[in-house]
């Protein structure tokens, strides 16, 4: 079978109306010598057939060229045109996916806030916290609200050119509303999980919360609480991707594409400050939890002891062992180490500027306490301390006070409010420690439990927290110091100023300002040695005066005690007592403050030193040497006032108490018609001046010498003075058979007992014919010429 030959395209043949090349480029192309080719051309048709054959062949090539030019670019159009439609339906289809799932969006949150919010309420028991749980959402539902109702209203749909820019319009105006929103809800959101997972741990309340969630909303087929409160967390974020998407698929020449680009940096923007919020929020509730110190008391340390906390805190000490012996090894983390270090050396800078401070306060105050000013020196004649009474006046009432109150306001206020500040960041770099300590254990682990994550979360949490925050903390609490310092500086300068302004305006007013300088330190060595003559003088006096005996008047209460005493011992044996004393051991002696005793021997019976035998005018006992200190008579009461009657012949006349008294000297005369019912203490509580009675000494030394004995020379003895009784101490009636007795006052004994025999209470009759019954120690004997009654 033959092949029809293929037909051939015609010749197109195109008049040339000018020639390809300009007539000088033809001139270019040829040269002289080839003229001789061209002579004759008209002439020769051969020549004539192939130059038109030539044209018309490069006519034919330029066409086809210009052809498919023309059809390249009718090509490139139908595939921009396609393209554009693609874009566009692509643009229409991101712009309904946005719509479409802000619409479902909106609906789940109001299922999920109004009948599985009304249902859960109905659960019995009802649910703890289950309003903080839904608070934050309402917001987010009117937000998203007003965003659709702004773009419905203008009743257009996803291709209208101008729903674009409706939508980016009402998104731009209602971006702090919406950050605003999810901000609290996003802030809030781990505590509605912590809930949440408190709801799961009890199985029979879940159960029921499931129940209620798939008859709520069926078509959701939601299991958990979590998914529709997850969904403001999801939306927030995806707004950037959408708006990135509509963005991609739109021409940068529609009307709408600067305002979608401002949109879409702007939804970037809003997420970037909800998250910076949330981490701030974090670091801050991890920063409240542990920068609080608690000032527990041991009991309530022990209440919190459990076998959770002994075993944690147990780990935590074995692990630090662990690290210290080489063990295992520590995770290092050099930018904390340095910014650790940096914080204890700023702390320890601020701590000891403060302290330097108070003291610097303190000074001053005592310096301002002691007004000199305000004492008269009677030199109003001499110019200097007219002066200097003027200067001080002015420094201590108006410049120092005004210093004072600027360096409390600008250093030690801030200075103390920064030293409050360290209280957090140091709490957290010890609490880093201990949860360091808990990450090392479960670090090596692939899976770990809820509470194992909750740990190393929040260890990761306070060490970002410190790796961001204790740098911030540390560059401005140097820049304080030094800006502290700076003005500590500044506030001497001005008071320098002040003070030598005050002194240029009385420097005229002495005579030592014409002085040269020379001569004007030698004038000042010579006054500085003068009053420093002057005031060695005046300490010699004042160390003298004080370095004198104390003369202390006599107690009318001790004037007789002081009388007895002083005729018994020598006068430097005479001590008081300093405080009051209590007998606490046998043969110890009860005295009150300034009671008068006698020295007899500087220690006791085993040679201690530290109790001093003493005697009380009548009975003897220890006392302890540290509360006694000698007593000094005044030279204007003169000695006492010697006795009438020798104490060596009469023994009745010496100041002897009812009571039975420590003697150690035997007595050759018998004891007086009281004395029997003096031998035992009083079980009366005594009043505060009545000295608790004394055990009776077992102990009696027949060798002692004795003042009293009859071998003893006598001296000329007078006329006997009957003894006199009289009330040692005050003593208050606190019954019909008791009578009330003053201090010295005198009385008859009745009886020296009472009616059953017992010598510990007396029968007597005071002045006023009352008669009644008294502890026997409270009464004594005096002689009845030397009495004077203390009281009148």
């Amino acid at each position: 079978m033959e092949v029809p030959p293929r037909p051939q395209p015609p010749t197109l043949l195109l008049p040339l109306d000018k020639p390809m090349m300009p007539e000088d480029d033809f001139d270019d192309l040829f040269g002289p010598e080839d003229d001789v080719f061209f002579e004759g051309s008209d002439e020769n048709p051969d020549l004539l057939d192939c130059a038109s054959t030539l044209n018309m062949s490069i006519c034919s090539q330029d066409s086809f060229i210009e052809l498919k030019q023309e059809s390249d670019e009718a090509q490139r159009r139908s595939e921009e045109e396609i393209s554009q439609e693609i874009r566009a339906q692509r643009q229409r289809l991101a712009v309904e996916e946005l719509l479409e799932s802000e619409r479902n969006y909106l609906r789940m949150l109001q299922l999920s806030a109004g009948a599985i919010r009304e249902n859960l309420s109905k659960l019995q028991p009802s649910l703890v916290n289950l309003d903080s749980m839904f608070e934050h959402i309402p917001a987010v539902i009117a937000v998203t609200s007003r965003l659709l109702d702004s773009v419905d209203q203008n009743q257009l749909q996803p291709g209208d050119p101008d729903f674009l820019q409706t939508f980016c319009s009402s998104f731009l105006s209602l971006s702090s509303d919406i950050e605003a929103a999810y901000k609290e809800y996003l802030g809030n959101y781990s505590q509605v999980t912590v809930l949440e997972i408190s709801y799961k741990q009890k199985e029979a309340l879940w159960d029921e919360i499931v129940k209620v969630l798939k008859s709520s909303a069926p078509e959701s087929k939601a299991s958990s609480l979590s998914f529709f409160l997850v969904m403001p967390v999801q939306r927030i974020a995806r707004y950037p991707l959408l708006l990135q998407t509509i963005k991609k698929h739109t021409d940068p020449s529609h009307p709408a594409y600067a305002q979608l680009e401002q949109t879409a940096q702007t939804s970037v923007a809003l997420n970037c400050r909800i998250n910076e919020y949330k981490r701030i929020r974090e670091f801050r509730e991890v920063a409240d939890k542990y920068k609080k110190t608690e000032s527990l008391s041991i009991k309530d340390m022990i209440n919190r002891l459990n076998t959770h906390s002994i075993f944690k805190k147990t780990a935590r000490l074995s692990q630090q062992i662990k690290h210290e012996t080489g063990i295992v090894p520590k995770l290092v983390d050099e930018e904390f180490d340095a910014q650790e270090g940096f914080f204890y050396l700023l702390e320890k800078c601020i701590l000891e500027l403060l302290e330097n401070v108070e003291t610097y306060l303190s000074h001053l105050q005592a310096f301002l306490s002691c007004k000199t000013e305000e004492f008269d020196f009677y030199m109003d004649a001499q110019r200097e301390p007219v002066c200097y009474k003027e200067i001080t006046t002015a420094l201590r009432q108006w410049i120092l006070p005004t210093f004072e109150k600027r360096l409390r306001a600008l250093i030690h206020k801030p200075l103390c409010a920064l030293r409050d500040l360290l209280i957090g960041p140091r709490n957290l770099i010890r609490k880093r420690l201990d949860k360091l300590l808990d990450y090392e254990l479960i670090e090596a682990k692939s899976n770990l439990s809820y509470e194992e994550q909750a740990v190393a979360n929040t260890y990761k949490t306070i060490n970002t927290l410190l790796l961001t925050e204790l740098p911030r903390f540390n560059t401005v609490s140097l820049q304080l110091i030094w800006r502290m310092l700076g003005t500590f500086s500044c506030l001497h300068r001005d008071l320098a100023s002040d003070m030598t302004q005050l002194f240029q305006t009385f420097a005229t007013q002495l005579s030592h300002s014409a002085l040269s300088p020379s001569a004007f330190w030698g004038w000042a060595e010579g006054a500085v040695l003068k009053g420093m003559r002057k005031l060695q003088d005046l300490c010699q006096t004042v160390e003298e005066a004080l370095s004198a005996p104390l003369v202390m008047p006599v107690n009318p209460c001790w004037s007789l005690r002081l009388q007895t005493l002083c005729l018994k011992h020598p006068r430097e044996r005479i001590f008081e007592a300093t405080a009051a004393v209590v007998g606490s051991r046998d043969l110890d002696l009860t005295l009150i403050k300034g009671e008068l005793v006698a020295v007899v021997s500087e220690r006791d019976s085993r040679g201690d030193r530290r109790r001093w035998l003493v005697d009380a005018g009548g009975k003897r006992g220890y006392a302890p040497a540290s509360k006694l200190r000698p007593y000094h008579v005044s030279p204007a009461e003169g000695p006492p006032p010697p006795s009438p009657l020798s104490p060596r012949a009469d023994p009745r006349l010496e100041g002897k108490k009812l009571s039975k008294s420590l003697d150690l000297r035997p007595s050759a005369v018998p004891p007086s018609p009281l004395s029997p019912s003096l031998l035992r203490p009083s079980p009366v509580s005594p009043s505060p001046l009545r000295p608790p009675p004394v055990s009776p000494s077992p102990l009696r030394s027949p060798v002692s010498p004795n003042p009293l004995s009859p071998s003893a020379p006598v001296s000329p003895v007078a006329p006997p003075v009957s003894p006199a009784v009289v009330a040692a101490y005050p003593f208050t009636a606190r019954s019909r058979g008791e009578v009330s007795l003053c201090a010295g006052e005198p009385i008859q004994v009745l009886a020296p007992h009472d009616k059953k025999g017992n010598p510990e209470w007396s029968l007597v009759q005071t002045r006023g014919g009352q008669s009644g019954y008294v502890p026997s120690n409270y009464l004594t004997m005096v002689p009845q010429q030397s009495y004077v009654r203390p009281y009148p």
